[in-house]
C-alpha cells in the first residue's frame, strides 16, 4: 500500500523563482561561487545538478544558507506567508519587489524538499544518496539542518507552504540516520539523527491537537513519510500519536466540508488509517503501542469507517489494520498473562462494535482487490470463532469497555438477574460500574439512556446496590439526566433514580 502526499504543493509564488536574481540579494551573503550553481542548477535538470557528491552537498548547503538568511531569527517578512493560493505569473514577479526575502524563502524550501525526495528514491549503491549529501563522512548529521526545524515554529500563524515543505524535507533527511533504515548503506550515527526526529514529531502530535483539516493538511505528508520507519513510528506512539489519529478518524469528523468546517476529507482520512496500519505492525514488539491503541479506542474507530462504506483504499487499509490487531500475539512471554493486550483483547473489541455484522455483509459483496477478499477471510474466521468462545458476560464487559452500548439481550431484566454480582469484578472494585456512571454522563444519548437503564437494574439486583451506586455517584448523575431534552433519556434517569430509592421496584412497575 502506498499514498501520494508525499510530494509537495507548489508554491503561492512558484511561477517567480525563475526571476530571482541572486546578486542586488545582499543580505544572503552569497560567494560567485554559490551565484555561479545556484544558475546553473536553474539552468539544468535537478539530476544534473545531483549527479557528483561534492556538488550535490554544496548545492544543498547553499540552499540551506538562503534558507537561513531569508528567515532570519524573526522569520520572513508576512507578504508571502501570508498567501494561500498560487498566483498567475505577473502577480507572483510582483512580489519580487514587494517581498523579496519571501519569495527567496519559498525558493529554498522548494528546492530542498525537491533534493530530498529525488535523493530518496535512488539506491543506497548510488554515489549521491540522502546519506552523503546530508551526512557527514563519519555519519553524522550536518548541523546545518537547523534552518528547516526553526521554520517549523515561526512565530504567529506561521507559514503553511514553508512549513508542510520543512517537515517533509527533515523527515526524508531524519530517517535516512535511522538504523532501520540503513539496508547495507554506510554506518550512520543514529545519535545525530535521532534528537531532531524525536523535535519533529513533537511538532507533528501539536499539530495533530488541533481540529481543522487545514492544520492536518500539513502534516500528513510527514507523517505519512515518517511511518516508514520503525524509530519513527515508537516514537510517534510513545508521544500519543495513536489517540489524535484515532481522534480525526472518528467517523463524525467525516461529513462533507460543505456541512462541516475541518471535516477530514477521503484522502486525508486514507492517510491516517495509512498511518495507523504500519503502527500496527510494532503491536508484537512494542507493549507501549498495544496498549496505546486499546486505550484510545482505536478498533471503535475503525470498525466505524468500514460501517460508513467510504472509498474502497480506505476499506482495504482499515481492513489490514483491524486483521493486524486481531493476530498480534504480544512480547514473548506474556501470553499467559490475563492481563496483557493481545489479539483476543482486540477482537473482543470487534465483537462489541459490531464488526461481525459488517464482515458478513461485506463478504457477500464481489471485491476486485485480492487483499481485500484475504482480509475479510481471517477476520471473519477470527470473529466467528472467538464469538463462541465468549459468554454472555464477556460480551456485556466488551461492550461497556468500549462504551459502545446497544440495546438487547444484554440490556434486559433476565441478564441482570443472572450476572449482577459479577459488577463487583474479580478485585471487587466494581470498575465496569464505574464505567457505566461515566457511560451515563456522556454526550450519546441512545448510550445515556442505556447506561441509566443498567444502573437500574444492577441497584435492583445486586445486594446493596443502592448503596454501592449512590457512593460511585449514580444518583447524582441520573438526577441531572431528569431534565435531559432527550425523552428516552428522561424517561430511564427517572426509573433509574427511582430503582435506587423504592424497595420493591417489581411492585411499582
Amino acid at each position: 500500500m502506498s499514498t501520494s502526499s508525499s510530494r509537495l504543493l507548489h508554491s503561492p509564488v512558484a511561477s517567480a523563482f525563475p526571476g530571482i536574481q541572486w546578486d542586488p540579494l545582499e543580505k544572503l551573503r552569497l560567494s560567485k561561487e554559490e551565484k555561479l550553481l545556484l544558475r546553473s542548477a536553474e539552468a539544468n535538470p535537478l539530476d544534473y545538478t545531483l549527479c557528483d557528491p561534492r556538488d550535490a552537498k554544496y548545492y544543498t548547503l547553499i540552499l540551506l544558507k538562503i534558507l537561513a538568511e531569508a528567515s532570519g531569527p524573526s522569520g520572513p517578512s508576512s507578504k508571502v506567508s501570508l498567501l494561500t493560493e498560487e498566483l498567475p505569473q505577473d502577480e507572483a514577479l510582483q512580489m519580487l519587489y514587494v517581498d523579496p526575502m519571501g519569495v527567496v524563502f519559498h525558493y529554498a524550501v522548494t528546492k530542498l524538499s525537491e533534493v530530498a525526495i529525488a535523493l530518496s528514491e535512488r539506491k543506497n549503491s548510488s554515489d549521491v544518496s540522502i546519506t552523503t549529501t546530508f551526512y557527514s563522512d563519519e555519519g553524522d548529521l550536518i548541523d546545518e539542518w537547523r534552518p528547516l526545524l526553526r521554520v517549523l515554529h515561526l512565530g504567529g500563524r506561521g507559514d503553511p507552504f514553508a512549513q508542510r515543505g520543512a517537515a517533509l524535507c527533515l523527515s526524508y533527511m531524519l530517517i535516512a540516520g535511522c538504523p532501520s533504515k540503513r539496508a547495507g548503506g554506510k554506518m550512520m550515527n543514529y545519535a545525530s539523527a535521532e534528537e531532531p526526529l524525536q523535535a519533529l514529531i513533537s511538532w507533528i502530535t501539536s499539530q495533530l491537537q488541533s481540529s481543522s483539516s487545514t492544520t492536518l493538511s500539513l502534516v500528513t505528508p510527514t507523517l505519512v513519510n515518517l511511518v516508514n520507519c520503525a524509530e519513527a513510528r515508537l516514537i510517534f506512539a510513545t508521544s500519543g500519536g495513536i489517540g489524535y489519529l484515532s481522534r480525526h478518524i472518528k467517523v463524525k469528523n467525516m461529513q462533507p466540508k460543505s456541512r462541516r468546517q475541518g471535516a477530514v476529507s477521503v484522502q486525508q482520512l486514507y492517510e491516517l488509517c495509512f498511518c495507523l496500519w504500519t503502527l500496527t505492525y510494532e503491536c508484537n514488539a512494542s507493549a507501549t503501542v498495544r496498549t496505546n491503541f486499546a486505550r484510545d479506542s482505536v478498533v471503535q474507530s475503525l470498525v466505524d469507517i468500514v460501517a460508513s462504506a467510504p472509498r474502497e483504499k480506505v476499506v482495504r487499509v482499515t481492513l489490514s489494520a483491524l486483521r493486524n490487531l486481531a493476530i498480534c500475539t504480544g512480547e514473548m512471554g506474556d501470553a499467559n498473562n490475563r492481563n496483557s493486550i493481545n489479539g483476543s483483547i482486540f477482537l473482543r473489541e470487534m465483537v462489541s462494535a459490531g464488526l461481525i455484522k459488517q464482515i458478513d455483509l461485506m463478504k457477500e459483496r464481489p471485491w476486485t482487490d485480492p487483499d481485500i477478499v484475504e482480509d475479510l477471510d481471517v477476520l471473519y474466521k477470527l470473529l466467528h470463532e472467538n464469538y463462541k468462545e465468549m459468554s454472555t458476560w464477556d460480551l456485556y464487559k466488551a461492550e461497556v469497555e468500549s462504551g459502545t452500548l446497544s440495546w438487547g439481550i444484554l440490556h434486559t431484566e433476565k441478564f441482570f438477574r443472572e450476572n449482577a454480582r459479577l459488577m463487583e469484578g474479580p478485585d471487587g472494585n466494581f470498575s465496569l460500574l464505574k464505567l457505566l456512571i461515566l457511560h451515563a454522563a456522556g454526550a450519546d444519548d441512545d448510550i445515556s439512556a442505556i447506561a441509566c437503564f443498567d444502573l437500574g437494574e444492577f441497584v435492583r439486583f445486586y445486594p446493596n446496590g443502592r448503596s454501592i451506586a449512590r457512593k460511585l455517584g449514580a444518583k447524582d448523575v441520573a438526577m441531572k439526566l431528569i431534565d435531559h431534552e432527550n425523552t428516552e433519556v428522561q424517561r430511564h434517569a427517572l426509573q433509574c433514580v427511582s430503582k435506587m430509592m423504592v424497595q420493591n421496584w417489581a411492585h411499582v412497575h
